[in-house]
């Protein structure tokens, strides 16, 4: 089949006594990237998997490289692919099952969630990051099986990893069980000479024993009768056993045993997190098995038949599933008791959770951010299902991100009761910080690629364990970029939850170049499966998050919709791009065409002229200087026109998509972000500002060829004013009123307090 050859190997063992002996119908795994073939082959033999998609495997259609949840039609619990990833989200989906069942809406069995990780995936500082957060949150009913054929993709594991898992492990409440020796290692140690034996296994290194492997059993002979040959007993111990069952012997490691594997995980019954350190050799049982260079090696043609004759499986019936079983209906009738397959595929589906009417506030100066908070806390405060089933988390910035008022109405997650001990000693606090099984904050360490994991677990409830959730984080937004590998990944397994990083931009003026984002916009714009948002007033925002929280629950089902061209049948996650800045609200708006224009990504703030020169095109907090800029243009400029811009990725995504429309034959598809733009004449110059990178709309200037002059943040920041960043990097009124100026044609625009 190709693919991961020898890393798939050496998990065979390991997955066979996991899926065929331990696992339960509750319980979830995450496999390792590289075993998705040893995974595809058992779900094809449970008949999960249609043999056209096996037979394509890699290929177009085919089953995936990786076990993926969105491409493959096989019952895959996580999506796995970047490494460490995948060992770190089943610790967050057990902290998401536990917290259904202190609410009472779980299951009433509690699944184990379980990863498959490769030895060299430790590399990664996410597991550690994880781990601790584990710990943190009384972490149970996890297990990590770790492949430890110490070998990674370029060479040889570093001698001792062992015994830094040993330590480390402990250190957070987890139980190690270690697996060296099968079966047949441990029998020969109980021989006479054993015990040498025994030492000379221990004390090899992992670069020579993968290479005696790769050389087999005269190398293995020769090795030990030069180490071992003044040891009478040893030797006759070896001298006993052919060459091929010398190798077997040698070979025969723990985590390729399935007695061995089988009694570990039976003697494992409790809910303590256990981490398995199952002893493998990479390319187990095939010629590339030992060898440093077999990450990405396949073998030959004459190689692939001599394996499968030594499979027992005739030429021609390589995709009968029992071609090498001795007795075909004795096998499927033990293939029809495995618990973790009888009930079928275990992808569950939940209740839609109703949507209120959306809060509106009338406040005459508010940040984006500060509105958040006050929406969430009016939810908080009116109850109903929808606010029983929102779930917050933030990592560590849970009041700088105004989800304080959120937290008081509604408490912080603990499976034991804590109480708020400032409280309780009468110390003035404006926080109520009390733990109980029935808080809705899961509070979070300051590591953001664990806010990103967390969400993509609890945005999985519903899938996992047939429970909504709808989950929200909040984080600085700068460091949305630290836990972009995580945000990936979550939006990889169709997670569905509303991400809002605030503050944002330079307009965080007093923090300085660290803490001012830039290119979070773009982000926002390419990542797939998460909607980006950037609102500039109140009534946006409660527009935004009430759609987002009917959008989290789409699951497909519905027309696409042509008045944009958008997916939004399918539904998806959102992100938030917020401000601290408070602005002058404007009055109250309401009615189908504002809110639409909104959803969709942009409305008319002023509608531009019959001949218009200019539009000013803003996205996010430069509204007040979007406005001011073209109050101060309109006297020396035709029919200008003010576009307010909430969304760059929901206009793009949609001006793509019905471009790919009219190549497939709908040659009258048009986008939202067409028709606006279409009562322009091609003389129009727009000019585009945001507090983030200028490529966010400089591209609008393609969809009906007009001039751009794209204004926006795209170097590092530093501390100061808002009025002296603006000023700075020229986002500010003047800048728009100087580029309207040097741009269009015609008498000066008069530049009040403009400088250059």
């Amino acid at each position: 089949m190709g693919g991961h050859q020898a890393s798939s190997a050496s998990m065979a063992a390991m997955m066979t006594s996991l899926y065929f002996h331990a696992l339960r119908p509750d319980d979830r795994v995450a496999v390792k990237p590289h075993a998705g073939p040893v995974f595809h082959a058992m779900q094809y033999l449970m008949g999960n998997v249609p043999l056209q998609e096996l037979k394509s495997f890699r290929g177009y259609g085919g089953v995936q490289s990786y076990p993926s949840r969105t491409k493959d039609t096989d019952d895959v619990d996580f999506s796995t692919g970047s490494v460490g990833l995948g060992a770190a989200l089943p610790v967050f989906a057990s902290i998401i099952q536990d917290y259904l069942h202190a609410h009472g809406w779980a299951r009433p069995v509690n699944g184990r969630m379980v990863a498959l990780i490769g030895d060299a995936e430790l590399d990664e500082g996410n597991v550690y990051e994880a781990l601790q957060e584990g710990w943190k949150h009384d972490l149970r009913n996890v297990w990590w099986l770790i492949d430890y054929n110490r070998q990674s993709l370029d060479g040889i594991v570093r001698e001792g990893l062992w015994s830094r898992i040993e330590a480390i492990f402990p250190a957070f409440g987890w139980r190690v069980v270690k697996l060296k020796y099968g079966l047949l290692q441990r029998a020969a140690f109980e021989e006479a000479g054993g015990s040498a034996l025994k030492d000379w296994i221990d004390a090899c290194p992992n670069a020579l024993y993968s290479a005696l492997v790769f050389q087999g059993g005269a190398a293995w002979r020769k090795r030990l009768f030069d180490d071992l040959g003044d040891q009478g007993a040893a030797m006759a111990l070896i001298e006993r056993r052919t060459d091929a069952e010398l190798a077997s012997l040698m070979e025969n490691l723990g985590g390729h045993c399935l007695a061995t594997l089988c009694d570990a995980f039976d003697e494992a019954d409790d809910d303590r997190s256990t981490v398995f350190l199952c002893y493998t050799i990479k390319g187990w049982g095939t010629p590339l098995a030992g060898h440093k260079d077999n990450h990405a090696g396949l073998m030959t043609p004459s190689q692939m038949d001599a394996f499968q004759a030594a499979m027992g499986v005739p030429k021609g019936a390589e995709w009968n599933p029992f071609a090498a079983a001795r007795n075909a209906p004795v096998l499927q009738a033990f293939l029809d008791t495995i618990p973790f397959f009888a009930k079928g595929r275990r992808r569950y589906t939940a209740r839609r959770i109703e949507v209120p009417e959306r809060v509106k506030l009338d406040d005459r100066f508010q940040s984006t951010q500060a509105g958040f908070g006050k929406i969430l806390d009016e939810i908080a405060r009116t109850g109903g299902d929808l606010a029983a089933r929102i779930v917050t988390f933030s990592p560590d910035v849970t009041v700088s991100t105004n989800l304080g008022p959120w937290v008081n109405r509604r408490g912080l997650f603990a499976r034991d009761r804590r109480e708020d001990t400032f409280r309780d000693e009468r110390i003035a606090s404006a926080q109520r910080w009390a733990f109980s099984p029935g808080g809705q904050h899961i509070e979070l360490g300051i590591a953001e690629m664990n806010l990103m994991l967390a969400l993509g677990a609890a945005g999985l409830s519903h899938a996992l364990f047939a429970e909504r959730l709808i989950p929200i984080g909040t984080v600085y937004d700068p460091f949305i970029a630290r836990g972009l590998d995580a945000l990936n990944y979550a939006c990889y397994q169709d997670a569905r939850f509303l991400l809002v990083g605030t503050p944002s931009g330079v307009t965080l003026a007093p923090e300085g170049g660290a803490h001012q984002s830039i290119a979070s916009p773009l982000i926002g714009m390419a990542q797939d499966g998460l909607a980006s948002f950037e609102p500039a007033f109140v009534d946006e925002l409660s527009v935004i998050m009430n759609w987002s929280f009917d959008y989290l629950q789409r699951n497909g089902d519905g027309d696409p919709d042509e008045r944009t061209w958008l997916r939004d049948e399918t539904g998806g996650s959102v992100y938030l791009r917020l401000s601290t800045r408070p602005v002058e609200q404007p009055m109250p708006r309401d009615g189908t065409k504002f809110t639409q224009g909104v959803i969709d990504g942009a409305y008319w703030l002023r509608e531009p002229g019959p001949n218009a020169e200019v539009v000013i095109a803003y996205q996010g907090t430069v509204a007040t200087e979007a406005i001011a800029a073209a109050g101060r243009i309109a006297g020396d400029r035709r029919g200008i026109g003010v576009l307010a811009v909430t969304s760059a990725d929901r206009l793009n995504a949609g001006w793509t998509a019905a471009r790919r429309a009219r190549a497939r034959g709908h040659t009258s598809a048009a986008s939202h972000i067409e028709s606006l733009l279409q009562c322009l004449p091609s003389h129009c110059v727009l000019i585009t500002v945001l507090d983030g990178h200028p490529a966010t709309l400089s591209w609008l200037g393609s969809v009906a060829g007009q001039r751009v002059a794209p204004l926006g943040v795209e170097h590092f920041g530093q501390t100061g004013t808002i009025a002296e960043l603006y000023r700075h990097f020229q986002i500010d009124a003047d800048a728009i009123v100087g580029a309207a100026s040097r741009i269009v044609p015609g008498r000066p625009v008069r530049l009040v307090g403009f400088q250059t």
